[in-house]
């Protein structure tokens, strides 16, 4: 008889954090619980995730249907500031008005009055929920599948739905995870992307200055449905991953599934990587990839012959059906992250794979200063076991090159976010800076700001926020 093991956490902790915001701070000031907030650490921290969670006493279907709220935390002279806004889109506006939903969730949330309700209604809200970069004078709260909203970066508040001077087409979909250049051309760039999805994709790359101009454009068409969140830059190319999935919308038309519900895996099948030249000269490449699940890609760097890409490998698409309460979701029956590097060899299109990190993880990063270039660190949340399936309770730190590894840990109660990288002003040494990490607090069904120093994951300082964040999702740091 094979016995389970046991939880190394309280699911009531973990489930604590999915809850409705209630109150928006202005400019709090916050002092450290424990230790001593650095005072060459200035800029802000901005975290994007879903805030409300439910409306009229009916929850969400899922976590990722919730409207988007924006924290910043403001590092200046030793002392932080704490501000948060939920973006005022117009289905937040409308639903708040309303008192209850008014859309259908991508990830299944219904409208209320069943299937008749619901049945060919295909309109999707822009909830704002995934991602928050400054680009130039604005801050854009992004999600995926539409354009981007514009927020004051000092204040928070909402400007409204941004089509980036013209640039974007209504409705049109624009990356929530860019990808950051630090120079290898000159200057610091935003890439990003946006997919238009069917048959047959097609991918928008651009590229843009640190102020907001555009300085490259390009289009490119693929066989297959693209399923896209994220993708990786090296100084040539732009690296994604077509994963190997089919979209049957009949369930959403007919008002029975949100639309990601409606994807599925192609069981034995394989991905594409998708290999686009930055430069817009030359034909893309395309080569079949491992077979799994990507959401997010690590890092990817050239080393001679050969494109070097780190991802987080999923055996198949994990999902949540729609009779599945998402607090309830059983971690072991899910598909663990693992980090997997493939070596790409452009001429013969081979492939090769090595496993760097079995524990399960997601949202890795590396120094942004090594953006499409080799690494030796990264930083990822992790599980607290080693082996098996749970939410991720601690930071890890792998030396990519030996596989040696560091670990702070949040367990039993506390429940870790995506980490933040932050180099060290002046700094030379790779991991030289600091992890900044929001935790979510199970003993005081609260949140905390968790500051590591970035070479020895030791604690640095915690901050405990009068505030309570439900678990996010991506986040990013603009320097004073």
């Amino acid at each position: 008889m094979t016995v389970a093991p046991a939880l190394g956490y309280d699911r009531s902790d973990w489930a604590s954090a999915f809850r409705n915001v209630g109150v928006e701070l202005d400019g709090v000031e916050l002092t450290a619980a424990r230790g001593a907030i650095p005072a060459e650490l200035e800029g802000t921290l901005y975290r994007n995730g879903p805030g409300r969670l439910e409306r009229g006493g009916q929850w969400v279907h899922h976590p990722f249907d919730g409207d988007g709220m924006i924290t910043a935390l403001r590092f200046e002279g030793g002392q932080v500031q704490l501000r948060n806004r939920f973006v005022r889109t117009e289905g937040f506006e409308a639903e708040e008005q309303a008192d209850k939903f008014l859309y259908r969730g991508v990830f299944g949330t219904q409208k209320p009055g069943g299937i008749a309700a619901n049945a060919f209604d295909l309109r999707l809200k822009n909830i704002a929920n995934t991602h928050v970069v400054r680009l130039g004078d604005q801050l854009l709260a992004l999600w995926e599948a539409a354009e981007p909203h514009a927020l004051d970066p000092e204040t928070l508040e909402t400007r409204g739905l941004s089509r980036l001077d013209g640039l974007l087409k209504p409705g049109e979909a624009f990356s929530a995870h860019p990808r950051f250049d630090p120079g290898h051309h000159g200057e610091p760039r935003m890439v990003t992307f946006g997919v238009k999805a069917g048959p047959r994709s097609t991918i928008r790359l651009m590229e843009f200055s640190s102020t907001g101009a555009l300085l490259a454009d390009s289009r490119h068409s693929f066989k297959g449905f693209a399923f896209l969140h994220d993708f990786a830059i090296t100084p040539n190319w732009a690296v994604f991953l077509q994963n190997a999935v089919a979209f049957n919308p009949t369930g959403f038309v007919i008002g029975q599934k949100g639309a990601a519900q409606c994807l599925s895996s192609k069981p034995g099948e394989k991905g594409q990587f998708w290999l686009i030249p930055r430069s817009g000269e030359g034909k893309p490449l395309q080569i079949p990839a491992p077979e799994g699940f990507v959401f997010h890609h690590l890092n990817a760097f050239e080393d001679g012959e050969e494109l070097v890409v780190d991802s987080i490998y999923y055996d198949d698409f994990p999902s949540i059906g729609p009779d599945v309460d998402f607090r309830q979701v059983d971690f072991e029956s899910i598909p663990e992250g693992q980090l997997v590097r493939c070596r790409i060899h452009l001429e013969s299109g081979a492939v090769s794979t090595e496993v760097l990190e079995s524990r399960t993880c997601e949202f890795a990063m590396v120094n942004p200063e090594r953006q499409g270039l080799e690494a030796r660190y990264s930083w990822m949340a992790v599980a607290e076991r080693e082996c098996g399936n749970d939410p991720l309770q601690a930071i890890k730190k792998l030396d990519l090159s030996s596989g040696a590894g560091r670990v702070w840990s949040a367990a039993p109660r506390g429940f870790v976010s995506e980490p933040l990288m932050v180099p060290r002003p002046g700094a030379t040494a790779e991991d030289d800076g600091w992890v900044l990490c929001l935790v979510w607090n199970g003993a005081r069904c609260a949140s905390d700001l968790v500051i590591l120093d970035a070479a020895s994951l030791d604690e640095v300082a915690v901050l405990e926020l009068p505030l309570a964040v439900p678990h996010g999702l991506h986040g990013s740091w603009a320097q004073a």
